[in-house]
């Protein structure tokens, strides 16, 4: 997602927790790569691979020319072929200790043998930060900070996965708030804004 539609996208979000709850989550991803210099690792559950968000935080990284924020995907499934960068099984979390900072991103309930895992790197030493749909209070007690997006929130995970990725290469405060707009005619001018032909050539 661009710089126009993440602006869009805040902007029909404005008046609500999310852009703000985005950079709070943001800053602290932050100032824990920048902290501990030991690394982003970026998980999902079996069933969900955040592959998008990590696609996000490189473009941001080299954006902002904040090279920390480049995360290490790890992966549940890992197969003979894989390139480098998505051959990261979840052996690497074992490894893991202090100074690196681990992201999961759990939309439904981890696994036990994730979050046995989790459990040994923030044992070892490293920042637990989670992404997650509020299914697990197990979860909750392991992360150092976490941004909940519940089923009943009126935005979905993805779309907080975006605001965050933005939020985490920002370099300078965010633009004032501007006229407060109903929030379907925020979200009917960004679905035009989405929809609308491309301009043509002069």
């Amino acid at each position: 997602m661009d710089a126009v539609r993440v602006a869009l996208l805040r902007e029909v979000l404005a008046g609500t927790e999310w852009p703000a709850a985005a950079r709070r989550f943001a800053g602290s991803l932050r100032s824990s790569v920048v902290s501990h210099g030991g690394g982003l690792l970026l998980v999902g559950t079996e069933e969900y691979e955040p592959w998008h968000l990590a696609a996000h935080l490189v473009d941001e990284s080299a954006w902002s020319g904040r090279p920390e924020l480049a995360p290490t995907l790890v992966r549940h499934r890992v197969r003979p072929g894989d390139p480098a960068h998505l051959a990261v099984g979840l052996g690497r979390i074992e490894s893991a200790g202090r100074g690196a900072t681990l992201l999961l991103v759990a939309p439904s309930r981890p696994g036990e043998g994730l979050l046995e895992r989790v459990h040994d790197a923030r044992r070892a030493g490293a920042t637990v930060l989670s992404l997650d749909g509020g299914d697990d209070t197990e979860l909750l007690g392991l992360s150092h900070e976490t941004l909940t997006v519940a089923a009943d929130a009126g935005v979905d995970l993805d779309t907080v996965q975006h605001l965050v990725s933005a939020a985490a290469g920002e370099n300078c405060l965010p633009p004032a708030p501007r006229g407060r707009l109903r929030f379907r005619d925020r979200l009917s001018r960004l679905a035009d804004h989405l929809t609308a032909p491309p301009p043509g050539r002069w």
